[in-house]
């Protein structure tokens, strides 16, 4: 089955690695992606976590974009709660004007931290009551039609950065239907709704300037390797990983204690939200991702490889780019 593939770059940063450490890689990686033809990579915000180095988006957006020369690059997504749509389009008009024809703009909903992080942001809870309509209000300072009479983004203004809609649940799906917007499914960590958000999207849209057809991002999570052995291996290490960080919230656990954690009830939330993961051989992986398509009706799949060892992330997105025939 024949879809665009793309990469959600988590912009990690490893035991023993600092923040530089990961803004290095995240260019090693966009380097390495654009010359296998991916179609994108889009970076995450997120606010008060330590592993986790992409909290000024649009700045490592920026800082990738200078270093490579084809490739899109965007937000998987800004939580737009957290920001004055004037702001997120000032700041996507100038990465666009610097970098025309290169940047998208994903939208959550999500504040993507906690509330003790909301504070430290000068947000309130509430600010996610006002998704719609700040969606709105950002789409018209891009495409230079402005809601608020007198205020313009500059940069900004008609750059008509393309926006999608990032969710994990039927509200996103409804939104980005009736809005006429590219919808992105977070299916790689919260996969319960795919279906039903997608069938739901699918039947609801509305074409709009942007998109004449409904078109859906899937996420799923990739672990390639030149051995299934291999693969495996490196997958248990990444669901210890997510275990030792969700449930055991950074205790110096043995590998023991983990796995015993990984086969209590409390693991069942770390395996589910890895539901949608392929593992093994490119020749594998590549079966189950044309599955994995079909189920999510997807047009294009956001692959996310989770491989804690930096060289068998790379060789992880080489293979299946190859298998994929990605520069065919």
């Amino acid at each position: 089955m024949s879809v665009a593939l793309s990469v959600l770059d988590l912009a990690h940063i490893g035991d023993g690695e600092t923040a530089a450490d990961s803004f290095a890689n995240s260019v090693k990686l966009a380097q390495h992606a654009e010359r296998w033809g991916y179609e994108r990579i889009w970076y995450a915000e997120h606010h008060n976590m330590p592993t986790i180095a992409s909290s000024a988006t649009s700045v490592l957006i920026g800082h990738v974009a200078a270093q490579t020369t084809s490739i899109r690059l965007g937000a998987g997504g800004i939580m737009l709660p957290n920001h004055a749509p004037l702001t997120i389009a000032e700041q996507f008009g100038t990465l666009e004007t610097l970098f025309p024809g290169r940047i998208d703009l994903g939208l959550g909903r999500a504040p993507g931290s906690d509330q003790r992080t909301l504070r430290a942001l000068r947000r309130e809870p509430t600010s996610a009551d006002s998704f719609p309509q700040d969606v709105l209000e950002l789409q018209g300072y891009l495409a230079g039609e402005t809601r608020i009479s007198g205020v313009n983004a500059t940069p900004g203004y008609g750059t008509n950065v393309p926006l999608f809609i990032l969710g994990s649940s039927m509200f996103g799906a409804q939104l980005a239907a009736l809005l006429g917007l590219p919808y992105a499914f977070a299916s790689h960590f919260a996969p319960d709704a795919l279906e039903a958000a997608v069938a739901t999207y699918r039947k609801e849209f509305k074409p709009s300037e942007q998109l004449a057809e409904p078109y859906v991002i899937a996420g799923v999570n990739v672990i390639a390797a030149d051995t299934t052995e291999y693969a495996q291996r490196q997958a248990l290490e990444a669901k210890r990983y997510r275990a030792g960080r969700i449930i055991a919230q950074g205790k110096n656990l043995t590998t023991e204690q983990i796995d015993a954690l990984l086969e209590s009830p409390a693991g069942a939330q770390v395996n589910n939200m890895t539901k949608y993961t392929a593992v093994g051989t490119p020749a594998e992986v590549d079966e189950y991702l044309d599955g994995f398509a079909k189920q999510a009706q997807a047009d294009e799949l956001m692959v996310v490889s989770s491989a804690t060892d930096r060289t068998a992330w790379l060789r992880s997105l080489e293979l299946l780019a190859d298998v994929r025939d990605l520069n065919g």
